[in-house]
């Protein structure tokens, strides 16, 4: 008769995992220079930060340094955006459409003085003309347009950050463009048509508190040029071109109740005083003749990018610091024990090793998550009041995207302190284990951002190595309907926030399987 074979009791399993919990926990917090080294690590990480921005001094509008920035517009969403382009308005209340005929798109590009450049013709990819309803004419208000661009062919978008392509392909007089924007409720939803008759949708959108009475009519925008010059040793230089676009509208249609019927004409988003590139060449406006409108603007009306302004993830400068503290005190953790022989006590109480490895990973890991949630709860709004009150510009971010920057960066510390704890097990030296943690965790960051790499290489540093956890800080991100130089040194990670946190983790795993690999196979 064969006998059964028992299972193992879970619960026990369960319970002796938690002692081997509990009595890694006891290790680290009765050593008193590991707890004192975690305040130093989230001390570091705020003090730094305070010092660089009690530090940074800019000054706007030619005032003195330190005057506060004007406020600059904010879109439904909470994200900073551009706002500014030539408006032929007029009220629309409840439903109703408008619908036009584009004829031509044209525009000119020309460096600012004092290095003029002589104005030529062309447009720029995102030059934008066609219809528009929106909350009114205030900067950052909600809106939904179907335009026709430069480079792009029609698009729909809406509230800033929305986009939806339609069909490619620009317009003449020989072959213009119809477009068409009809509201229902909240529902506005765009067409575009090369003849009139036949019409094609091109998307939906539900614009964030639009009012029953909003503005129906005409834009036109178009956004600096952009020009890149690669550095000889890595790094680059931006300059950004003025430029204007205009449209040529007819058959203009408006459909619905329009209370008073007249059309207004605003510059949206314009400060009132022209610029030296505006001095220069004709200035936004709108002529009518013969039930045809001629419109000229310059500007942009999408989210803005992090080279206009300082990220909040400037405030978080003294991570670096801090995560040195804590790479130190992980490779201690176990180290320590190698280095006094405990380790044999250690494997006597908890035989399953992999089990032992594990306790101590989650154990480091929570303490070093903690050390940087403190940190960056109390750094973020402390510099970023600083940095406003010297006068800088912070980019505004969504609450989201806050909470994703200051719970990121504690899950980057702890990422890197369990990264940190493999690699003390598989060195068991503590000297070769903090030198290779730090090198593979921020010596790829800082020549990625530092200018030192072609573009190029820094974006492949940044996907390949653990340091791509820095993407998690992101706040500002790359959107593909506006021009900018996306890059590490300008802010910007070839991969997406979370992403970027999980090669870290990749690593720190791999790094935790060897290591487990390697306590197994060898004596302690």
């Amino acid at each position: 008769m064969t006998s059964a074979t028992v299972a193992p009791d879970r619960p026990g399993v369960r319970a002796g995992f938690v002692h081997l919990l509990h009595a890694e926990w006891t290790k680290f917090r009765t050593v008193r220079g590991w707890v004192i080294a975690m305040a130093v690590a989230a001390l570091v990480t705020v003090l730094l930060g305070l010092f660089s921005a009690q530090g940074s001094h800019s000054s706007c509008a030619g005032g003195p340094a330190g005057t506060a920035c004007p406020a600059v517009p904010v879109g439904p969403g909470g994200e900073a955006v551009n706002d500014r382009f030539f408006f032929v308005h007029r009220s629309l209340t409840g439903d109703g459409s408008i619908t036009v005929r584009l004829t031509s798109l044209t525009g000119i590009i020309t460096y600012p003085p004092p290095d003029h450049d002589a104005i030529v013709p062309g447009l720029v990819p995102w030059a934008k003309a066609g219809v528009i309803i929106k909350d009114g004419t205030r900067p950052g208000s909600a809106y939904a347009a179907v335009v026709l661009t430069g480079r792009h062919g029609v698009r729909m978008q809406h509230d800033f950050t929305e986009d939806t392509a339609g069909r490619p392909g620009g317009a003449s007089a020989a072959s213009p463009r119809w477009l068409r924007l009809t509201r229902s409720g909240d529902t506005l939803t765009g067409y575009e048509s090369s003849d009139g008759t036949h019409w094609t949708r091109v998307g939906t959108a539900h614009p964030a508190g639009l009012p029953s009475t909003a503005q129906v009519g005409l834009l036109v925008t178009s956004p600096g040029d952009l020009t890149v010059k690669q550095g000889a040793l890595g790094g680059s230089v931006e300059q950004e071109r003025f430029t204007q676009a205009t449209g040529v509208f007819d058959h203009v249609t408006v459909r619905g109740e329009t209370p008073g019927g007249a059309w207004s004409h605003d510059e949206v988003g314009a400060t009132g005083e022209k610029t030296d590139w505006e001095r220069y060449h004709r200035p936004a406006g709108v002529e009518e003749s013969g039930g045809a409108f001629t419109v000229t603007g310059s500007g942009d009306i999408a989210p803005r990018g992090s080279g206009e302004g300082m990220r909040i993830e400037n405030t978080l400068t003294g991570v670096f610091a801090g995560m040195i503290v804590l790479v130190i005190v992980a490779v201690l953790f176990i180290t320590s024990e190698y280095r006094r022989g405990l380790i044999r006590t250690t494997l006597l109480a908890g035989p399953r090793r992999g089990r032992v490895l594990a306790a101590k990973a989650i154990v480091i890991g929570l303490v070093a998550f903690v050390t940087g949630l403190i940190a960056a709860v109390v750094a973020v709004p402390a510099c970023t009041h600083i940095l406003r009150a010297n006068g800088n510009y912070v980019l505004p971010v969504t609450r989201p995207t806050e909470l994703r920057v200051v719970v990121g960066t504690a899950a980057l510390l702890a990422a890197a302190a369990v990264f940190a704890l493999a690699l003390g097990a598989l060195f068991r030296r503590s000297v070769a284990a903090v030198t290779a943690a730090v090198v593979v965790l921020a010596l790829p960051h800082v020549l990625a951002t530092a200018s030192v790499l072609p573009e190029g290489a820094a974006q492949w540093l940044l996907r390949l190595t653990p340091a791509a956890a820095f993407a998690v800080q992101q706040s500002i991100p790359e959107y593909p309907q506006v021009t900018g130089h996306y890059v590490p040194q300008d802010g910007y990670y070839p991969l997406a926030p979370w992403a970027g946190l999980a090669v870290l983790c990749a690593y720190a795993a791999l790094a935790l399987g060897l290591a487990v690999l390697r306590l197994r196979r060898r004596d302690a």
